[in-house]
């Protein structure tokens, strides 16, 4: 086949655009391979495959025909008799048969509703490594054929190494069986690990336990769809976002809005990882651990009006998650969908497209509750402190101190804050942080020993020292880092990286110290 000539109109599709690759970087390797192109052999010696239409007369003249039937017919004419025809004993390379998949599975040659409707495709997803063997051929196929590239886009994903970094490769003993990880863990926790590290340009470290982890997520999916049915959370048909009127409610909606927005935006870049990572931390963070523990006292309070629309809140945001969940994990999504009442096919309903609801005023109350209990537990956990604390609020404005009064009963009960009050002034001992500007304390005196803590930090601070200067006289090693294992120095740097984020939250805890003394 004189596959130079195929080749031209289907290098001049990705040079006009027609065809794109992402990520782009992969042209190169296209252009390369089409533009120093050889004839191409399509008959193959092997048992298996499309066998070649061709049949030799007693003379070895060829006849090629769809059929063993219509070639006979054209032998009979050509030698006013019917003979014997061998067929040739060879079958079509397997990757020509491929070139013709776009559109020989859609009924072509005949014109079907299906090849109109299906041809050219969206969007191609493969590999790197049969760029030239598939990609190229079914383009050339594609265009000579059909006068029409196969495909807009093709994505070209990463390769699925091990958690080290290495290829897969049943001689190392390191492949992950993925059926076996569907069987511990779910597919969709498997397909949403893969989604999240399909960061473009990177290959993926494959290890179990992002995938328990994510498994934890679906978990964390169904436990949140429970408590609104527990809670009589049910979807209304009527019910519109754009007119909640509760503070609580008008934030989660306008949070509701971004994550759709995120989500949407990756997935049309083809960057899964950021897809994935936008509904993961908005499940999680913002709506699981947020939005529903705010709730609660509303859904359990005797006010019936604010429980109402607090209900229909609920029911609204998990429809929403649920739509932005499926891609990422149809099964658990799709169940969700059919429990909660949804009736038609998930699949099959319209992605979410919310407009207008982001509330400013209604995210800075909400927003400075959180990064206020969120700046708490940075603190708890930097210096071990484990019994509930004072907290004060230093030289706050009116309207400040009332947004506190209004979620005081909530901090106190998320933070472990054992009283609420205001100061013009902090007395020793209080620990200061700055939370959007206003400036709050936590009364450590008599409850924490500050100077065993210090002693404690200033020991702690030392180990992470120790820690970075014994990585960096590994790497800075040409023998260490010539002869080591690419996962052995990979390792090493994440270690460092993980002694130096550690040394800058210690840094900051002292410096909250020194500030208290």
């Amino acid at each position: 086949m004189n596959a130079a000539e195929l080749a031209k109109p289907a290098i001049a599709a990705v040079e006009t655009g027609k065809t794109a690759f992402v990520p782009k970087n992969w042209e190169k390797t296209y252009f390369e391979w089409m533009r120093n192109i050889q004839p191409w052999c399509i008959s193959r010696q092997l048992w298996w495959g499309h066998q070649i239409p061709a049949w030799y007369g007693p003379d070895g003249k060829v006849f090629v025909a769809e059929s063993e039937i219509a070639a006979a017919v054209l032998a009979e004419k050509h030698y006013k008799k019917m003979v014997d025809l061998k067929r040739d004993e060879d079958v079509l390379d397997t990757w020509f048969s491929s070139a013709l998949w776009p559109f020989s599975t859609l009924g072509w040659p005949v014109k079907t509703p299906e090849l109109k409707r299906y041809y050219p495709t969206t969007v191609l997803v493969t590999g790197f490594d049969i760029i030239f063997f598939w990609v190229a051929r079914m383009m050339m196929m594609g265009l000579h054929f059909m006068q029409e590239v196969p495909f807009r886009d093709v994505y070209i994903h990463a390769l699925v190494r091990d958690e080290k970094g290495q290829k897969m490769s049943k001689s190392k003993g390191n492949v992950m069986d993925p059926l076996g990880l569907v069987d511990t863990y779910g597919a969709d926790a498997l397909r949403f690990t893969l989604a999240a590290m399909a960061a473009q340009g990177r290959d993926i470290k494959l290890s179990t336990n992002r995938v328990e982890g994510y498994r934890n997520f679906a978990t964390k999916l169904w436990n949140a769809s429970r408590f609104a049915e527990m809670n009589e959370c049910v979807r209304r048909r009527d019910f519109d976002p754009a007119t909640v009127k509760e503070t609580l409610n008008r934030w989660i909606v306008g949070e509701t809005e971004r994550a759709a927005r995120a989500v949407t935006e990756g997935i049309e870049a083809y960057k899964f990882n950021e897809a994935a990572t936008a509904i993961y931390e908005f499940v999680w963070g913002v709506f699981c651990d947020w939005y529903l523990e705010l709730i609660k006292p509303t859904l359990l309070s005797d006010n019936d009006t604010a429980k109402k629309e607090a209900r229909a809140t609920v029911a609204w945001t998990l429809d929403q998650v649920l739509k932005l969940l499926h891609p990422f994990m149809p099964f658990v999504t799709e169940e969700l969908w059919h429990v909660t009442g949804g009736g038609a096919l998930l699949a099959l309903v319209a992605w979410p497209s919310p407009e207008g609801f982001g509330d400013a005023i209604a995210d800075a109350e909400i927003g400075w509750v959180i990064d206020l209990i969120s700046a708490i537990r940075s603190v708890r956990a930097e210096m071990n402190v484990n019994v509930p604390l004072p907290l004060v609020m230093i030289r706050v404005g009116d309207r400040v101190w009332e947004r506190t009064q209004r979620w005081a009963g909530f901090i106190k009960r998320i933070a472990r804050i054992s009283e609420v009050k205001r100061t013009p002034v902090s007395k020793p001992g209080t620990i200061q942080l700055v939370v959007r500007g206003e400036t709050v304390g936590l009364e450590l005196s008599g409850l924490v020993d500050l100077a065993a803590e210090r002693a404690r930090l200033a020991k702690e601070m030392a180990k992470c020292d120790a820690d970075i200067a014994r990585v960096d006289a590994k790497l800075g090693n040409p023998n260490f880092v010539a002869r080591a294992p690419e996962d052995v120095v990979e390792e090493e740097k994440e270690k460092r990286e993980a002694a130096a984020a550690r040394k800058v939250k210690i840094a900051e805890a002292l410096q909250r110290l020194e500030g208290a003394a």
